[in-house]
């Protein structure tokens, strides 16, 4: 750049600073506010500074001045809650604004057309590393605040499946410092890893790693399964019973416990159960050793039986079961003849005695073949 162009330009550039603050304002909403305070002093530093660095830079070696203004700037504005698509919308509003103060003076219309052109690289090129810094400073501020955040919301989870639970007053403490109004009604959502992620698709949610897994904490609703199978895309996920927000260790622990056997596919292709929706199958598998002498106890007639027949009367005994004792409906699920049944029935009582009369036996019988596959 010529060396006069800098001094030529100056009076139209720092000129311009009225204006540029202007279209600010009249084009971004963000910063649609009365330049009063502190807001008015850094806007108005910034776009001074901003020009009397350009206009030395022209037609000189030297390299970009220190852009901590700018990197400050960034944090500032990320503090003052604009956003950075507001922040880099300021920037183009401004650099569009110069341009157009620099072309409509008297000055531009004496340059010849190549330093017109590198005129325009410069200036472009000079706000787009000024924008670049304070992107950068807005970038680290949210870096701070996420990871300020997610150590609060951490800390959080962790204070809620405390037991006992702690007080309501602490809650309510751990509760604001995480940024998350506690809901009225807790559903604990267990997932295997990126439980912080999740959370993040799911609005009003907080999510934790707490080993082995991740839990997420979400306030009930009645469509809540569909919304987090869409979080979770595709991936398992089991949700506690709605609980109380000093209940939360309670549906935590339910899901945990019905995670496992989701995990192997035991409670359906669905990506996404309720562990309430599973009690029986919970309860059965609480304790293996006492499942197992129950199934021992009330399944050793049909085990006692010839492997053909004991499977035969074991798909008997299971319709029938099922049919609540009615032998017309029994025949059905089978696909026989309700004679049949009676016969089958008539072995049945021979090989369980009175137990298929007793409802205390006939429930044991029900869970017993609830907890083991078919023969």
């Amino acid at each position: 750049m010529p060396g006069w162009v800098g001094p030529a330009l100056a009076p139209d550039l720092l000129a311009a600073t009225d204006s540029i603050i202007a279209a600010v304002r009249a084009q971004v909403p963000e910063y649609a506010r009365p330049l009063e305070g502190r807001f008015g002093e850094r806007i108005t530093r910034g776009v001074t500074v901003a020009l009397r660095q350009f206009v030395a830079l022209l037609g000189s070696e030297a390299d970009l001045p220190d852009t901590r203004t700018y990197h400050d700037l960034g944090i500032v504005e990320h503090r003052e809650g604009r956003t950075l698509a507001a922040l880099q919308a300021a920037y183009q509003v401004g650099a569009r604004t110069v341009w157009q103060a620099i072309t409509a003076g008297e000055n531009a219309r004496r340059l010849e057309p190549d330093v017109v052109f590198a005129l325009a690289e410069a200036l472009f090129g000079f706000i787009e590393q000024l924008s670049a810094a304070s992107v950068v400073g807005w970038a680290h501020a949210e870096a701070t605040v996420a990871g300020s955040l997610r150590a609060r919301r951490q800390e959080l989870v962790e204070l809620l499946l405390q037991t006992p639970p702690p007080a309501s007053a602490e809650v309510d403490r751990a509760a604001a410092a995480a940024n998350w109004a506690l809901p009225a009604a807790v559903v604990a959502i267990v997932v295997d890893d990126d439980a912080v992620e999740i959370a993040g698709r799911l609005p009003g949610a907080v999510g934790a790693r707490i080993e082995p897994g991740g839990v997420v904490l979400h306030g009930a609703r009645d469509d809540l399964a569909d919304v987090v199978a869409r979080a979770v895309r595709g991936r398992r996920a089991v949700l506690g019973p709605a609980v109380a927000p000093g209940d939360v260790a309670r549906s935590v622990a339910r899901a945990r416990a019905a995670w496992p056997l989701h995990a192997a596919g035991a409670l359906g292709d669905a990506p996404v159960v309720r562990a309430d929706d599973h009690l029986v199958t919970l309860l059965l598998t609480a304790d293996a050793g006492l499942t197992a002498d129950l199934c021992d106890r009330a399944l050793a007639p049909l085990r006692a039986l010839p492997a053909g027949a004991g499977s035969r009367a074991e798909e008997t005994l299971r319709a029938w079961l099922d049919a609540h004792g009615d032998v017309t409906a029994t025949a059905a699920a089978l696909h026989v003849h309700p004679q049949t049944v009676r016969y089958r029935l008539a072995g049945l009582r021979d090989a369980f005695g009175d137990a298929l009369d007793d409802p205390l036996r006939r429930l044991e019988l029900t869970l017993a073949l609830r907890a083991v596959p078919p023969l």
